[in-house]
């Protein structure tokens, strides 16, 4: 073991060489193995495995004193430390060597000391003073998952997986691909079940043909199946790269009432979901809204019962806003909004209206009887606006009132669909998707977030009543952005203000205080390492006093780029950890 020791010790020592007066770039300054012929096979598909150091890569810092080195390895990020005098140095030996109590212990020391880099390769060589730094990309420590919770990992189908003509669009094609995902033992797919498709031409006319032979690909496959009741359009938002509409008898309808839609200040419709103001009012070919959710999830209930009683379909996630996620659609792409704008409260259908002033009048204030006429514009920034800013109307006594108002419809909503849904589908999971709307977090109002009907500033919890109110349920939360980290979004949108990490700490602190089953979903397009160990990172929290942990994960989504053999196979392994299994 020393003679390994001592041959990295003596590659660390020749650093000193590096040219102190140029401080010239160096693109990497990765350890290289003194012996090529120490090279041999892994056991694990054939591919090559050097001794300890062709795999680690290496960054430092060092003073006229002392030295430090950090030694990573790139397959299993094992470090083991050795003190030498009044150098310490990070020392990475051979994996198969490695200690495992030793291993656990290393784990556990680099995984809280955030000034910790490991990373792929030093960037740059600089002069301050006698001192040289050796600067990586950081990275968090590669936790070891192997024997921890088992979280099943589902893949979104593609948008358009049922054509319009309600046939699945290329079944051979779908075929394969979910072949692939069962060759790296993904647990199941989702699929969007639209509401559009199935009760398109007439009301309660429900064509169930091209889900049902969807369903039957994925049951051949050893797939199991979560199914959304998407009561939304497909089309001008992000992500959309299709469009399938509301059902056109409902649109022949908004032409003459428009006021089923959600509106914006301008009077702009916006017709990718109803209005909840419709939601107990009989103006939709006889029926309210609620009972046109209630009579969907009944008849596909009643056509799937096989697939139910199977196990093939483990869950429902009830579509309950714009999206299908319980939100209001205050930052619609179609109307212009652009991030990281501020996005409008949608309040100025008459059915809205008429709830609003109720409110009022019931609090007093027949006066405050009216949506804040000073909070911006979808692109508006906080601090441009009278509501939003810090001290603006948004801490007012109307302010407070409204916010109030706003978000309650919002929870009245999701109570009042989530009760037909478990009457529905008694006995079987269902689940709700909430958004992560991350940007403006770190300002007091948090103002993107109460356009979305999250009555969240920085003075009040507004998602442990959601929370709550799923815990009525026994439904489970969704959330997204699980994959994004703060940093990252400084970097690229600095205006922005977002915090990611700190929302989903949020989010999912509310819910498990509440005894909710918590799942999520990324919310833009991943395939890197860094993204996958940020979602590790959330679903197994490390070192939580209450074990507490995902219950399962969706990936966004199945696509050409993500079947692309090293996309592939780095999805494999992050499969593997999410499940618990060793990836050495």
């Amino acid at each position: 073991m020393m003679n390994i020791m001592e041959q990295h010790l003596e590659h660390l020592d020749s650093l000193d060489q590096l040219d102190t007066e140029t401080g010239s770039d160096s693109d990497m300054l990765a350890l290289t193995p003194a012996q090529s012929g120490q090279e041999r096979k892994s056991r694990r598909g054939g591919r090559p495995r050097s001794l300890v150091w062709q795999h680690f890569i290496v960054s430092g810092e060092r003073t006229d004193k002392s030295r430090r080195f950090n030694v990573c390895c790139k397959s299993c990020g094992i470090d083991m430390v050795s003190r030498l005098g009044t150098m310490e140095k990070h020392i990475a030996f051979e994996c198969e060597k490695a200690d495992p109590d030793g291993r656990v212990k290393i784990q556990e020391r680099l995984a809280v000391k955030s000034a910790q880099i490991i990373g792929h390769a030093a960037k740059r060589v600089k002069k301050e003073g006698r001192r040289k730094l050796f600067e990586v990309h950081e990275r968090d420590f590669e936790r070891d998952f192997a024997g921890t919770t088992y979280i099943p990992i589902y893949v979104m189908l593609p948008l358009n997986t049922i054509d319009e003509n309600n046939e699945v669009s290329d079944p051979e094609f779908l075929k394969y691909d979910l072949r692939a995902l069962k060759s790296v033992n993904v647990d199941g797919v989702m699929v969007d079940c639209w509401w559009g498709l199935v009760e398109g031409k007439a009301p309660q006319h429900y064509n169930w043909n091209g889900y049902r032979q969807l369903f039957n690909i994925v049951r051949e496959a050893g797939l199991k199946l979560q199914v959304v009741m998407s009561f939304h359009q497909c089309g001008g938002n992000v992500g959309d790269d299709t469009n399938i509409p509301i059902p056109s008898w409902v649109l022949d309808i908004g032409e003459k009432n428009p006021d089923i839609f959600f509106t914006d200040r301008q009077g702009v419709r916006n017709p990718e979901c109803l209005s909840w103001g419709v939601d107990k009012e009989r103006v939709l070919a006889g029926r309210t809204g609620l009972e046109i959710y209630y009579d969907f999830m009944r008849s596909f209930r009643s056509q799937f019962d096989e697939f139910f009683e199977d196990g093939t379909i483990t869950e429902i996630e009830v579509g309950l806003g714009a999206c299908g996620e319980l939100r209001y659609p205050s930052y619609p792409e179609r109307h212009g909004w652009k991030y990281p704008g501020i996005g409008e409260f949608q309040v100025y259908d008459k059915y809205l209206q008429k709830s609003l002033t109720k409110a009022a009048v019931q609090r007093g204030h027949g006066d405050w009887a009216r949506a804040p006429d000073n909070a911006g514009e979808y692109n508006s920034r906080p601090q441009d606006t009278g509501f939003f800013r810090d001290g603006g109307d948004y801490d007012s006594y109307y302010g407070r009132f409204f916010l109030k108002w706003y978000s309650q419809v919002l929870i009245e909503h999701g109570d009042n669909v989530l009760t037909l849904a478990n009457l529905a589908f008694e006995g079987y999971k269902i689940a709700a998707k909430v958004s992560g709307i991350h940007w403006w977090y770190k300002t007091a109002s948090h103002a993107a977030e109460l356009a979305a009907g999250f009555y969240n500033p920085s003075n009040r919890d507004g998602y442990a009543p959601i929370a709550e109110m799923l815990a009525k349920h026994k439904a489970a939360l969704n959330f997204t952005c699980v994959e994004l980290r703060t940093s990252s979004q400084e970097e690229g949108h600095p205006e922005a203000m977002a915090d990611p990490e700190g929302l989903v700490w949020q989010v999912l602190n509310a819910a498990w205080d509440s005894n909710i089953s918590v799942a999520s979903e990324n919310a833009l397009p991943c395939y890197d390492r860094d993204g996958y160990n940020k979602i590790l990172e959330n679903a197994k929290p490390l070192k939580d006093p209450d074990g507490r942990h995902l219950v399962a994960f969706t990936y966004l989504r199945l696509n050409p780029t993500l079947m692309e053999d090293s996309n592939l196979d780095e999805f494999a392994l992050f499969v593997k950890r999410l499940h618990g299994e060793s990836i050495h």
